[in-house]
């Protein structure tokens, strides 16, 4: 399944490159939303939110009325996940909050989050800069791999996130070794980005039961929807 996503910095949807570069910026949002209503799940992402730099929640709340989404950012705490969920989102996508800064899994957190919203509600972001998970808006790194993570968090997530932060926004394409890897770790629904820039690339990952998140590709028409 393709999963076309939808980033917002500054009340705007953009595209970085690696999370820090700005490629693309738009204002049309009905142009978006209109493109992507024919989708059964859409990804938002308020980067502001995720960097600690303010938020889009006003957005998030609007474009969660209108669209099937599974939304992120800044997500610290299971009263802000009620909140994005009680706005509409389908799920909520929790990273930076599963993992303490000395490198341990927060399962405690984890465990308290999906009793309260429920498993099948939380999508588990796990975000890696040169194989290590990547934290704070992928400003900081912590001494965990997936391999570590991603068992410990089983229990209490309906689906996990990878991102491959290394290609992300590059469009060279998504290592398709690593989800092939990521794949026998865990039963749950397995969504990957970062990179993805081909229908070729979407149907290999579908093959190994992998749901594609696509950015780039689609603004910037490489790949149609």
């Amino acid at each position: 399944m393709l999963i076309p996503s939808i980033d917002l910095l500054g009340g705007r949807i953009v595209q970085l490159v690696q999370g820090e570069r700005l490629r693309l910026a738009f204002d049309d949002f009905e142009y978006w939303i209109d493109k992507f209503s024919k989708f059964p799940l859409v990804q938002l992402i308020d980067l502001d939110a995720a960097m600690r730099q303010g938020d889009n929640s006003t957005l998030v709340s609007q474009i969660a009325k209108r669209l099937p989404v599974q939304a992120g950012g800044g997500i610290h705490s299971i009263e802000r996940a009620r909140q994005v969920l009680d706005a509409g989102a389908k799920r909520v996508i929790i990273g930076s909050a599963l993992f303490s800064a000395e490198g341990t899994v927060n399962v405690a957190f984890a465990a308290e989050l999906a009793a309260s919203v429920g498993a099948e509600r939380v999508v588990a972001g796990i975000d890696t800069k040169n194989g290590r998970i990547a934290v704070k808006g992928w400003k900081a790194q912590v001494e965990l791999t997936p391999d570590d993570a991603i068992p410990q968090l089983e229990a209490h997530a309906g689906a996990f996130l990878y991102t491959h932060v290394d290609g992300e926004g590059m469009m060279q394409g998504f290592p398709i070794k690593t989800a092939a890897r990521l794949r026998k770790l865990t039963q749950k629904q397995l969504i990957v980005a970062g990179g993805i820039r081909s229908q070729q690339e979407v149907d290999a990952l579908n093959a190994l039961g992998a749901d594609a998140v696509v950015g780039m590709a689609v603004y910037t028409n490489l790949l149609a929807v």
